[in-house]
């Protein structure tokens, strides 16, 4: 039995509103034993604004401070005095009742507090902005069932998809988008099938390039003035008054980066999330929640379709159609194998006779014949990835690593023109000798974006060399002839009127492979993937590496699906996500052991560490602070939610007692 509802009683001097005098207020504090609405008396001069989603400001602890209405009361169950809001600073109701409760399911889903989640998904006030109407939507265009059929025809059940989505269903999938796919034109015709129904839509790609291709594909698809862009790059104004056009009921479709995922879109009837694997949808602010997560979550709340879409398909979205929650949209083998022909240099006896130094050499004759033909139709893509000129430096003779002689840090050439400088401090080394044998030679045992295209423009004069990576990022490049060297995700679109690459490179797949990382594979094949599948149709990509490890075999392939169901196997070998929920607790080491303590821990839970843990500060003698430390706590897939909900109660008590403050995430992308 819940407590009794009580009358409200006023503070002296204070008339309250005739009717619902109580609101319900979400402070914006972000400590999680505060994390619960308070009720606040509303003044009668307050009564029309202080509606539910409005900005207000209330007393709480000796000072003011802001919060969100989340709804007004006839009573409240507190038993004095109710203390009176402070100040109406908006009567603009941002904060939808979906979007609130969107809120409340994230934070227990990642351990965190709703005033975390809040910021994350609400842009700052433009006041200015907020006086002016949104402008209303022209009459949508209506869709072309036809040619959203054509369009998804290459992958079968696309279609269905697309007729299920337009008749009110909410039919949920994973695509696996073939190579030298249009996908944010595909990506358009979902959209206007949700419209169709007479419901909105939201779309998340991990960056503005993204953004910008699905936005010019809406813009085709469903005509101008349809949608608005969310990204945290558009200035408060212009952002702000996207999201008030959205809010506001004038907009139904949003297409944007991590933060649209949570667009107060109204009648929401579709959620897609293009790339799920890429790790700029992980939010890097607490509670570090991920967008296709959100989006997953929305979804079951609000009882939309859902797409999860890429040229790879993630871990998370095998789990998806293993549980049956979601089927697969793929395009036949056929289809596949016209596309793109992709080989391995020196993976069979024939190429070996011709280049036997085509597996250890990093740029074989095979590439350099591949790179010629191509260039003979249209620009070629190599792939590398490391940006720069030379990352890392080592003595030419023994193979020691070169380290700076003031602060022992890497060595690395920014240019060929500049000497061997320090990583860490900065400073440049010109004589430098190797301590183990005494010889002063160098090499470069990892080259980067920039050294590559200098090689291959020797290797190749009179072509034209452009590169693309770290701070120089090319949107597109004409279909002239010329080599592309990009780093993974930088990648620029070949247009014009024969689109995509020729052919494309991929070069340094071992160092790729060699990173210590959890999803090192499947991170991989997702960057292979984008890349060739910026090919032309019928074109050529060529790998140099291993033709024999896994990742390889299934881009050769292109098996995307298969190779996810190999990894999930894998992982619930190890008991690793998606077949566990895991969740790092990082701080100074009494503060873990505290948390520990505290932890009421789920059946099954394991406890592993703690550990050193340097937050990605590269380790070296006699440099930094103290390491602060980590520990992983583990249960399985079907405990996850008490995990969660066990970790919040820690970070109850924790923030009660005012205790040492430590950092809780659940799932984080890598260990």
């Amino acid at each position: 039995m819940g407590r009794a509802r009580r009358r409200v009683v006023a503070p002296a001097g204070v008339e309250l509103a005739a009717e619902r005098p109580v609101a319900q207020v979400l402070v914006d504090l972000p400590l999680a034993h505060l994390d619960r609405p308070f009720d606040y008396g509303v003044p009668a001069e307050m009564a029309d604004g202080a509606v539910p989603g409005a900005r207000v400001k209330v007393r709480f602890a000796g000072r003011d401070v802001d919060g969100f209405v989340l709804g007004r009361a006839e009573s409240s169950d507190h038993g004095g005095t109710l203390t009176p809001l402070r100040k109406v600073v908006s009567a603009e109701p941002v904060l939808t009742p979906e979007v609130a409760a969107l809120a409340g399911d994230v934070a227990v889903r990642y351990a965190g507090t709703r005033s975390d989640v809040l910021r994350l998904a609400l842009p700052p006030r433009h006041a200015t902005t907020e006086k002016r109407d949104s402008v209303a939507a022209s009459e949508p265009r209506p869709w072309d069932r036809e040619a959203g059929e054509r369009a998804w025809a290459e992958h079968p059940p696309g279609p269905a998809y697309l007729r299920h989505l337009a008749e009110g269903g909410s039919p949920r999938a994973v695509w696996a988008a073939a190579p030298a796919t249009d996908w944010p034109q595909l990506l358009g015709h979902a959209v206007a099938a949700a419209l169709a129904s007479d419901r909105g839509a939201v779309v998340v790609v991990p960056d503005g390039k993204d953004v910008e291709r699905v936005d010019a594909a809406l813009s085709a698809v469903l005509g101008p003035d349809q949608h608005v862009v969310l990204t945290a790059d558009a200035g408060p104004a212009k952002r702000y008054r996207d999201f008030l056009a959205v809010s506001r009921g004038r907009r139904r479709v949003v297409v944007g980066t991590r933060a649209a995922a949570f667009a107060p879109v109204h009648r929401l009837g579709l959620v897609a999330v293009w790339d799920d694997g890429d790790d700029l949808l992980a939010e890097p602010r607490a509670p570090y929640p991920h967008a296709r997560e959100v989006l997953l979550l929305r979804a079951a709340r609000e009882g939309a379709a859902a797409l999860v879409g890429g040229h790879a398909v993630s871990v998370e979205g095998h789990q998806l159609m293993r549980s049956g929650w979601a089927h697969l949209l793929s395009a036949p083998r056929g289809v596949l194998r016209g596309r793109v022909t992709t080989t391995v240099a020196g993976a069979d006896e024939f190429s070996l006779a011709r280049d036997p130094l085509a597996r250890s050499t990093r740029v074989p004759g095979e590439a350099h014949r591949a790179i010629r033909d191509a260039l003979e139709t249209g620009p070629v893509l190599v792939q590398t990835p490391r940006s720069g000129y030379a990352a890392a430096l080592a003595c030419e003779r023994c193979r020691t690593p070169a380290r700076c002689r003031v602060c022992a840090g890497p060595l690395a050439i920014t240019s060929a023109t500049r000497p061997p400088t320090c990583r860490w401090c900065g400073t440049a080394d010109e004589a430098w000798s190797c301590p183990e044998c005494g010889f002063r030679g160098l090499r470069a045992p990892v080259v980067g974006e920039t050294r590559t295209a200098e090689e291959l423009g020797r290797a190749l004069p009179g072509v034209l060399v452009r590169t693309s990576g770290g701070s120089h990022v090319l949107a597109t490049v004409d279909d002239e002839r010329a080599i592309v060297v990009a780093t993974p995700g930088a990648e620029p679109l070949a247009t014009g009127p024969t689109p995509g690459y020729a052919a494309v490179v991929l070069l340094d797949t071992w160092l790729t492979l060699g990173a210590a990382h959890l999803r090192v594979e499947e991170e991989a094949l997702r960057r292979w993937a984008n890349a060739v599948a910026l090919v032309r149709p019928g074109g050529r990509a060529l790998v140099v590496g291993d033709p024999q490890h896994p990742a390889v075999q299934a881009l050769v392939r292109w098996d995307p699906a298969g190779f996810a169901a190999r990894e999930a196997a894998a992982r619930r070998e190890a008991h690793l996500p998606p077949a566990s929920r895991i969740a790092t607790v990082t701080g100074e080491p009494g503060a873990v052991d505290d948390a520990l303590t505290l932890l009421q821990r789920p059946p099954g839970a394991e406890v592993l560490g703690p550990v050193p843990h340097l937050e990605g500060r590269e380790a070296h003698p006699g440099r930094g602070a103290e390491p602060e430390s980590r520990v992983v706590v583990r249960v399985p897939r079907a405990h996850g939610s008490a995990l969660s909900e066990a970790l919040r109660e820690v970070q109850r008590v924790r923030s009660a007692r005012k205790l040492d403050a430590v950092r809780i995430q659940v799932d984080p992308p890598t260990l």
